[in-house]
Formats: structure tokens, C-alpha cells, sequence
């Protein structure tokens, strides 16, 4: 008959072996499969251990089919249960250690000597499985604790309780719905094991144990991998304006977010005509680009262009098209990005200098907490609707000034203003502004009408409420 065995749970195999078989004959053919030493495997069939080592399989009721739970004995329980007249231990390195003498053990009776052998071991031993083991590791362990409250939460709230009874039961009660289900399991792919779904079964239960095998492995190696690593920000200046520039070997191009062209005041520069769409990881739509700008990286100045993107939380990536122009170097081992035309060095920033877009907490899902992220997002927008205040007012006020200053100037002014067609002006209201605005970005953008409609459209974009990353 095929009799399945199954070692704690873990290791599980099928034996073809005979009904009248003594079960320390069957325990020795255990040996051989599960590493187990015989003396030291537990035999249970539905349940019930199995004691007694010369009755047969067939005494036991065991059948054809049936499956048999082993366990790993304990060493102070084999010792107790060791009859008086049963042989002793082997010597080690052939040296009877049983024969050396103790120190005042002569005048202490023989049995007494023995009881005091069999009950140090118990006395000494930790039980690493019972419920008060278990309950003052986790207690001891906040690391531990806080992966029992996320991964069994209701084994958790037992424990958090205080209330060890309760903790206990609902410890035993999960260890035996394991255990039915890895009977029951068993069962099923010994039913038929040609079966389509009894083979699935068992290929995604081997590819389940390479997965974890493969984790662990990890997990002792190479912890490091899962850990959270910082990413590679430099401090510069774009036309004169602080920014912290993300460095991206991975990018096509160098490009910035609106509210960054906003801040720096370089939105007057961009040509809509390289408007378009970026493909990577997702999409993203580029307003347009910004042809040459000064980068300031410590004491260089470098030129660069750029690309606007719409939705984007980085205010500045530096891509590889920066990069390879002017020779740059990402050392990783002294932790600088090197500037290979000029020689120079500049530190990538530690975690607490990041950006706030990369400090966020992520949750469980993945997505950024929204509310620190709203909270900055308004607080640019609310700098960029100050300084677009700023510009407007500083611009009125110089255009009052040079109209009251003499009458040619007035003249002037007023033929400036009268040299617009009304069509041009009146395209800029139908967008949403007033005439005064209209006229006074047509005299900045010296009458041209889509450069003027494109000021003022920049200046009054807002940012998306959230944004994931």
C-alpha cells in the first residue's frame, strides 16, 4: 500500500510498503527519507501518536491512501520515557563520559543521581513553542511586533490584549487550520495525482517554495536591497533662481516642470512649436521647450535646454542629453556628480535635503500621502500668483511713469496703444482676460498676439490638486 508522510508540514513524501510492517521497521525507513533519527520520530495518524513500536501498520488501522504526520521528538521527553533497562548512550570519540566520577556524588544515592540527570535537561530547556515563548519574543521584538499587526492582525490583537488565555487559543486555533490544511491538501493531490489541477497544484507549490528560498537568500546577503534608496539631487541655480536638480542618466532629455519655469521666470522663452507628448514609464505632455539657459553648478555656468513638461512633481530633471554635453561623471563612490569640461565637483544631496515631492511617506498602496503633497503644491502655487502679482504691478507702474513723464512720451504711449488692431485685443479677451491685461502684455510682447495669449495663459495655470507617482 502507498502511505503519504509529511514531516511538520515542510517535507512530503509517498512510501509503498507493506500492512504488516512494524512501525520501527517503518520508522527506519523514515530515517533514510526525512534525515530524522528513528528514536527521535513521532508518528501521528488522525491525530493519535503512535507509541508502540511493535505493532504493525495494519494494528494501527493505517490503509492504503491514508497520510501520516511525523514530528520531531524532544530530547528531554525521549529521555524520560527511556526504560531503566535500555542501553546506554553511545560513547563520544570513544571515551565513556558516564564513568568519570563526580566530585561529592558518591554519597548521593544512585536513583537520586539519575533523577537529577533526566530533570536538569527539562529544567534547563526552553520551549520555543509554547504560547508564553512566543507571546515575550514578540513583546521584546517592536520590529517583530509591528510585522505580526500588519501580516496577523487578529494573532496580534490577542496578544496586545494581555490576556494570555486568550492569546492561546487563538495561537492553537490557527496552528490547527494550518494543519487541516495541509492534510487536507495532501489529500487532495494524492487522490489522483495524474490529476490537471492536483499537478498545478504542485508546480505552484514548488514555485511558491523557490520564491521564498530565493527571498531568504536575499534577506542574508544582500539586505540592502530592501532597504529605500535615496535618490541623486544636486543644488544649482537656473537664471540665477535656486532649484534642486534631480540627476537622470535614464532621461532622453533635461526637462522641468511649469511651476519651476514659473519660479525661474524663463516661461516668456518657450516655443510652443516643440509641444508633443513623452513616452517612458508613462506619458506626459511637454508644453513646449526653453532653447538655451544657464545652469549655475557651484562656480559654472552651463548652457542647456529644456523641455516643459505639464504634470510634472520634479521641478528639474537633468537627462543624459546635459549630461554627455558637457563630459559629466555620476560618482557613486565619492558621492558627487563631476563636471568633466571643467573639473567640478558638487555633492549629491543627503535624505533630509530632498525635495519634498521625494520625502513623502508612501502608504501601503504605493500612492503619496495627498495632504503633504497639497499643502506644498499650494504653497507654490500661491508664490507663483505673488510674483506674477509683482510683475504685472512693477509693469503698470512703468507704463504710468513713462506716459506722465512728457507729452512726447504721452503721445507716444498713446500711439503705442492705438497701433494694436482691435482684432489682436479683442482675441486676448475672448480668452478669459481683461483689455488692460491684453494691452499691456501686447506692449511687452511688441504686438505679437500668441506670445502675449501665451504669457498670460502661464501665468494663470494652476497645478493638479495630487499627483502620483
Amino acid at each position: 500500500m502507498k502511505v503519504t508522510a509529511t514531516l511538520e508540514g515542510d517535507q512530503i513524501f509517498t512510501l509503498d510498503v507493506n500492512d504488516d510492517l512494524e512501525l520501527e521497521n517503518f520508522k527506519a525507513l523514515l530515517q533514510f527519507e526525512c534525515h530524522v533519527q528513528s528514536s527521535q520520530i513521532v508518528i501521528f495518524h488522525n491525530g493519535v501518536p503512535l507509541r508502540d513500536d511493535k505493532k504493525t501498520l495494519n494494528g494501527y488501522g493505517i490503509k492504503d491512501g491514508d497520510v501520516l504526520w511525523i514530528q520531531r521528538a524532544l530530547q528531554s521527553t525521549q529521555r524520560l520515557a527511556q526504560p531503566s533497562g535500555a542501553a546506554p548512550v553511545a560513547p563520544v570519540g570513544g571515551l565513556s563520559w558516564g564513568s568519570i566520577q563526580v566530585p561529592n556524588s558518591s554519597s548521593r544515592p544512585q536513583s537520586a543521581r539519575n533523577q537529577a540527570a533526566t530533570a536538569q535537561p527539562i529544567q534547563s530547556r526552553v520551549d520555543t513553542d509554547s504560547p508564553e515563548y512566543i507571546r515575550d519574543m514578540f513583546l521584546a521584538d517592536p520590529h517583530q511586533l509591528s510585522l505580526l499587526k500588519e501580516r496577523n492582525p487578529e494573532l496580534a490583537d490577542a496578544l496586545l490584549s494581555g490576556n494570555l488565555q486568550g492569546f492561546t487559543s487563538v495561537l492553537q486555533r490557527q496552528r490547527q487550520e494550518r494543519a487541516d490544511r495541509d492534510m487536507q491538501r495532501i489529500r487532495t493531490m494524492n487522490a489522483d495525482p495524474f490529476d490537471l489541477d492536483a499537478q498545478k497544484q504542485i508546480a505552484e507549490e514548488i514555485r511558491l517554495s523557490n520564491v521564498n528560498q530565493n527571498m531568504e537568500i536575499a534577506m542574508e546577503y544582500s539586505p540592502e536591497s530592501f532597504g529605500k534608496v535615496v535618490m541623486l539631487y544636486i543644488d544649482c541655480k537656473l537664471d540665477g533662481h535656486p532649484v534642486k536638480a534631480f540627476v537622470d542618466s535614464g532621461a532622453q532629455m533635461t526637462f522641468m516642470s511649469v511651476a519651476c519655469a514659473e519660479r525661474c521666470h524663463i516661461m516668456r522663452l518657450l516655443d510652443q512649436r516643440w509641444a508633443g507628448i513623452a513616452k517612458g514609464v508613462g506619458t506626459q505632455k511637454i508644453v513646449g521647450r526653453v532653447h538655451v539657459a544657464q545652469i549655475q553648478i557651484e562656480k559654472d555656468f552651463l548652457p542647456s535646454s529644456f523641455s516643459v513638461m505639464e504634470d510634472q512633481p520634479m521641478d528639474l530633471v537633468l537627462g543624459l542629453d546635459m549630461l554627455k554635453r558637457h563630459q559629466c561623471c555620476i560618482d557613486l563612490k565619492n558621492n558627487v556628480l563631476r563636471i568633466g569640461t571643467t573639473g567640478t565637483e558638487t555633492p549629491f544631496l543627503s535624505e533630509s535635503d530632498l525635495p519634498m515631492t521625494d520625502r513623502l511617506a508612501f502608504s501601503d498602496e504605493g500612492e503619496v500621502e495627498d495632504k503633504e503633497l497639497a499643502e506644498m503644491e499650494d504653497k507654490e502655487l500661491a508664490e507663483a500668483m505673488d510674483q506674477s502679482v509683482k510683475e504685472t504691478a512693477q509693469g503698470a507702474s512703468s507704463s504710468s511713469q513713462s506716459s506722465s513723464g512728457t507729452g512726447v512720451a504721452s503721445a507716444s504711449s498713446g500711439a503705442g496703444v492705438a497701433s494694436f488692431p482691435e482684432a489682436s485685443i479683442q482675441k486676448i479677451i475672448d480668452l478669459g482676460f481683461t483689455r488692460d491685461q491684453a494691452i499691456l502684455e501686447l506692449q511687452r510682447a511688441n504686438g505679437n498676439v500668441d506670445l502675449a495669449a501665451t504669457a498670460l495663459l502661464a501665468r494663470s495655470i494652476k497645478l493638479p490638486s495630487s499627483t502620483k507617482r
